[in-house]
């Protein structure tokens, strides 16, 4: 029987990591939210092929400034200003795209809303993670990841239903944005800082012990104990709040490798030309826009799946299943395209299943395992490495696909990704570690070298 004032805790600990997993949502919707409109933008502000290209990829210029920027606010002013910032960050930029009166002020506002993404991605998980139980980490911070995939998914039922209206549909696709970007920034208001930033940055421990308290009322003095051991080593060996040593240097290789695997999966490219992508295909634009709704109904389906095993059979398993799952659909896809097969549902079908085990496993992983493998003291600067590379890599496959799929063919492109994907399942076997039900100290333990 769980005593009541421990339930009641648990239940906080949850409300704020729900509130904070917003972030995620405007996060998708921002990312996604683009598909349905790139086409309308291009012929409205009559775009060349390079203008449209840097219009679909500046969002993801500032997506990486944020990511590389994200940890001095992060560590400077604490997670819950920085996400504050962020909140009204999205909130500026949904309404200045909509209202936009030419294509320059239409890309500063898309470069804005890009640098929220990337400070999200960079703060978010490792707020959730710092206030997270050890054995419920892995749910709490993967529901980051589940509200991306929420707010993939509706964008693109809401690119569905305003693209039907036709006009200037898409400011009204961009506009909506600015409701979510409101209530995560009142919602904020109700979350505490992060009790491991209150300690290592600002030496408040009065502080830090009462929100560590709620949040695990059972062992906090351990806790509380245990991140000061941590810090003290950290300090005895030299290490601090400097990244690039030594000591780092596996988790770094971890951090890095994920997150270039994430994108050279060819999940953004899909993500931001799904209807180019369906067209391609011979279907019409309608359909192209429902199937894409289709995309964003099976990434959120399986990322609620994934969020319900990552603490139960880990990360790596779930690795281990997505990437055997998406060698073989990528593969499928890339036939399709060789062979010109493009009857019946095929391609559709490929990429619906591939969107699944990428939900199920890097979907849903990702910002779980980044936020957990670094120490303490450098967290937010290791998260920001991996969220810079991400979205790095991200920038440049949305660039390139449009030349990629032109050039090459989409046989060739969509081999790209299967033998990347043939690396990955290479690389979680030899050298991914798990790290289920372990507290942050004891990974730092295990992967840091002493």
């Amino acid at each position: 029987m769980i005593p009541k004032a421990c339930y009641m805790n648990k239940r906080k600990v949850l409300l704020w990591s729900v509130i904070v997993s917003l972030g995620g949502f405007l996060f998708g919707f921002d990312t996604a939210v683009i598909s349905g409109a790139e086409q309308s933008i291009q012929q409205y502000w009559h775009l060349s092929s390079l203008q449209h290209g840097l219009t679909i990829s500046i969002a993801l210029i500032g997506t990486i400034i944020g990511a590389l920027t994200g940890s001095m606010p992060s560590d400077n002013l604490g997670r819950k200003k920085t996400l504050m910032i962020i909140a009204a960050t999205y909130l500026i930029a949904s309404l200045g795209t909509a209202f936009a009166t030419n294509w320059h002020l239409f890309l500063l506002f898309r470069l804005l809303g890009g640098w929220g993404v990337g400070a999200s991605s960079v703060t978010a998980p490792v707020y959730i993670s710092e206030i997270s139980p050890p054995e419920s980490r892995g749910r709490m911070v993967a529901m980051f990841q589940f509200n991306v995939v929420l707010g993939i998914l509706i964008s693109y039922f809401s690119n569905y239903l305003i693209g039907e209206t036709g006009g200037l549909s898409w400011r009204w696709m961009l506009g909506i944005q600015a409701l979510p970007s409101l209530l995560f920034l009142l919602l904020l208001r109700l979350i505490p800082e992060s009790p491991r930033w209150l300690l290592l940055h600002k030496g408040r421990k009065e502080e830090a012990a009462s929100i560590l308290t709620i949040i695990n009322p059972e062992n906090a003095d351990t806790v509380l104990a245990g991140i000061e051991t941590n810090a003290a080593q950290e300090a005895a060996s030299g290490g601090g709040e400097v990244l690039f040593t030594r000591k780092n240097k596996f988790p770094i290789f971890l951090a890095v490798a994920f997150a270039i695997f994430n994108q050279v999966s060819g999940i953004n490219a899909i993500i931001y030309f799904a209807p180019r992508i369906f067209e391609m295909t011979g279907l019409g634009r309608s359909s192209s826009l429902l199937s894409t709704v289709g995309i964003g109904g099976v990434n959120f389906l399986f990322t609620l799946v994934a969020i319900n095993f990552i603490d139960r059979i880990g990360r790596r398993k779930l690795m281990l299943i997505g990437s055997v799952g998406l060698v073989f659909t990528l593969g499928l896809v890339a036939r399709s395209f060789y062979l010109q097969d493009f009857s019946g549902p095929g391609i559709v079908v490929y990429l619906l299943v591939y969107i699944a085990f990428f939900a199920f496993s890097q979907g849903a992983v990702i910002w779980v395992f980044i936020s957990e493998i670094f120490p303490n003291q450098v967290r937010a600067k290791g998260q920001t490495l991996g969220s810079f590379t991400h979205w790095f890599m991200a920038a440049l496959i949305a660039f390139s696909f449009p030349v990629l799929a032109e050039k090459l063919g989409g046989g060739h492109t969509f081999l790209f990704f299967t033998v990347m994907m043939l690396v990955q399942l290479v690389f979680v076997w030899k050298f991914m570690p798990e790290t289920k039900g372990k507290s942050l100290e004891q990974i730092e333990r295990s992967l840091v070298l002493h």
